[in-house]
């Protein structure tokens, strides 16, 4: 009886280590697949990267004059972009606005395209920072008008932020003076809840 049952404790650590020896196998097999994927992947988008010579030899002349005019962006996006982050806090606290993350509205991921010469990254790494701060400054304003002027305009308004439709109607004075604290905390509850939920995901 002993035996019988020794002899299958053999047999089923042979087993297992026959299991984990195929596992390994299979799983270094797998990775070799990925990996020549991968390579084989980045050799077909560097197919498509434009030489910087080449780049510039085929860019219209007007295109090149007008360059030095587009990156002289960088110094009202860089104040922008500072003077924002210091208003809000110094500011949101005292008014008890959720402050915005920055971080959620800087995204830096087209640089690493193989498929993109030097300026072409350089110049997705512009406009990621550019449109970053368009977006982040739009917010930071949204919240700030939800607290301080909650209320439409009288002509219609082309792309809206999040929190228009809730704003009082223009003219309805009543519906302001008496709903403005309680549409301030419905807000802020609004605000900590996708916070939170755009933190989980």
């Amino acid at each position: 009886m002993n035996k019988n049952i020794d002899e299958l404790l053999l047999r089923i650590h042979e087993l297992q280590d026959e299991l984990e020896a195929e596992y390994c196998r299979t799983r270094d097999e797998w990775m070799q697949k990925k990996q020549a994927l991968a390579d084989e992947f980045l050799r077909q988008q560097r197919r498509y990267k434009t030489g910087l010579f080449r780049y510039l030899r085929h860019s219209r002349i007007l295109v090149l004059l007008t360059a030095p005019l587009i990156y002289l962006g960088w110094i009202p996006f860089l104040l922008m972009d500072v003077f924002v982050s210091v208003y809000q806090t110094i500011c949101f606290p005292i008014y008890r606005i959720p402050k915005v993350r920055r971080s959620e509205y800087m995204i830096f991921d087209r640089q690493d395209l193989p498929y993109l010469n030097i300026i072409e990254k350089f110049n997705c790494f512009y406009c990621s920072y550019g449109n970053g701060v368009a977006a982040y400054t739009r917010e930071v304003a949204a919240r700030t008008e939800q607290y301080w002027c909650p209320i439409k305009h009288a002509r219609r308004m082309k792309a809206a932020h999040e929190y228009y439709p809730d704003f009082f109607d223009y003219g309805d004075a009543e519906a302001f003076q008496q709903g403005l604290e309680r549409l301030r905390r419905q807000t802020e509850k609004q605000i900590h809840t996708k916070d939170k939920e755009s933190t989980n995901e």
